[in-house]
């Protein structure tokens, strides 16, 4: 029996990145000489085994056989006759088919070091083009690298291309393709993650109203780059500078929703597109049953990103009924991140990315001056129920005029 440091380990340490999670490979083993030595098995799909002292993940060496489509159509086949290099060939990408042997050396039957210093992401085998949830996996990692100059090499992109003809994308499960993509949000690159999906046609597949956007024009005077798709992307990008919370970039990524549904005889304006975009955000959330918390998010900053841009020019009426909708009396960590993926809007354009905005301080100078108006005053004072509602509506609206004056 050989135990093998492999994967993300020993591709972080080659890339100079810190890691702590380790994963390792039993070679010349069997399921039942791990458990007479104390490992507990946790894998049901193949044998997975945690390590009696340190709790680690051992998995045996094993190779798999396409079975039927989709990405849980594998038979596999783990035993004490599979070797090192099998193994590693059933691995998505050369930069993850490195293993270290307790000695410090690197067994790399596929030039994945090599890979490594041509900052190349590359598939190993023909077999990658089996499991479809590589398609988003290679997405992700070109996120997650793209700030080091990672690409993806020509001939693994035209194989998920192939792959999307195929029809092997259509197999993937609403959780799998969330749990990639929320990955892909905390990534250094969030926006690599959807320009390589639509790169090689999965996202039509999998997101239909983001893909819509590419082509779609807004006004030049507010948008320079013209495109929503692109603008999209720039304002993902945005949050992920001003934000490390998924939820934020989420928002960002589904806030112009909308735009993908303006009649063309109205572009590049796009009346109402806040309303029509809400129905979008939750019909993508219940497609991928995305967690209530970024679905909220998302549709507030959907519906309400234009009252944050016109902060300025809002009535006192209309700027207290947006605080009440966005709930940020009752919520106000969530108002924070609506502030934060709307001034992603307002960054995520040419020209402006380090441009100074009034809006952000606005919001906040005037909700922390309504927020101080509250019950306990008017309770003192004799007034109940309804009374005590319409005179903190009051207060708060003579409020909000008087910082308002102040601003212009």
């Amino acid at each position: 029996m050989k135990i093998y440091l492999v994967g993300g380990y020993v591709r972080d340490q080659l890339l100079g990145l810190k890691t702590k999670d380790r994963d390792w490979l039993v070679v010349g083993a069997t399921a039942d000489e791990l458990l007479k030595q104390g490992y507990r098995q946790v894998g049901k799909d193949f044998p997975v085994f945690l390590h009696p002292e340190t709790n680690e993940e051992y998995a045996l060496a094993r190779t798999e056989r396409k079975t039927s489509v989709g990405y849980s159509g594998f038979s596999f086949h783990a035993d004490s006759d599979v070797t090192l290099e099998e193994d590693l060939a059933r691995r998505d990408l050369t930069i993850n088919a490195i293993a270290q042997a307790d000695n410090g050396d690197l067994i790399d039957p596929y030039n994945g070091q090599t890979d490594i210093k041509e900052k190349i992401l590359r598939h190993v085998s023909p077999a990658f083009i089996e499991d479809p949830v590589r398609i988003l996996r290679i997405a992700r990692f070109a996120a997650r690298f793209a700030n080091l100059g990672f690409t993806i090499a020509d001939e693994t992109l035209q194989l998920m291309q192939k792959m999307v003809k195929n029809g092997e994308v259509d197999a993937l499960v609403p959780e799998r393709v969330w749990q990639e993509t929320m990955r892909a949000l905390g990534e250094k690159t969030p926006a690599r993650y959807f320009e390589v999906l639509r790169e090689c046609g999965a996202l039509e597949k999998l997101f239909p109203e983001i893909d819509r956007l590419w082509g779609v024009p807004q006004p030049e005077k507010h948008h320079p780059e013209i495109d929503t798709g692109i603008h999209t992307m720039m304002v993902l990008s945005q949050a992920a500078k001003l934000s490390g919370d998924p939820r934020v970039r989420f928002a960002a990524l589904v806030h112009d929703l909308g735009k993908g549904t303006t009649p063309k005889a109205q572009w590049p304006k796009h009346i109402e597109h806040e309303s029509r975009g809400v129905p979008l955000v939750e019909a993508l959330c219940d497609r991928y049953r995305i967690p209530n918390d970024y679905r909220e998010l998302g549709v507030i900053v959907a519906k309400y990103h234009l009252h944050y841009h016109r902060a300025a020019e809002l009535r006192a009426e209309t700027f207290l009924k947006t605080l009440e909708s966005l709930d940020a009396f009752r919520r106000p960590e969530r108002f924070e991140l609506f502030l934060l993926a709307c001034e992603a809007d307002s960054r995520g354009r040419t020209g402006y990315e380090d441009a100074h905005f009034e809006q952000p301080d606005i919001f906040r100078n005037i909700f922390n001056a309504a927020n101080e108006i509250n019950a306990k005053e008017l309770v003192t004072q004799g007034l109940k129920g309804l009374a005590i509602k319409e005179e903190i509506a009051k207060r708060r609206i003579q409020k909000i005029r008087i910082l308002q004056n102040s601003y212009k």
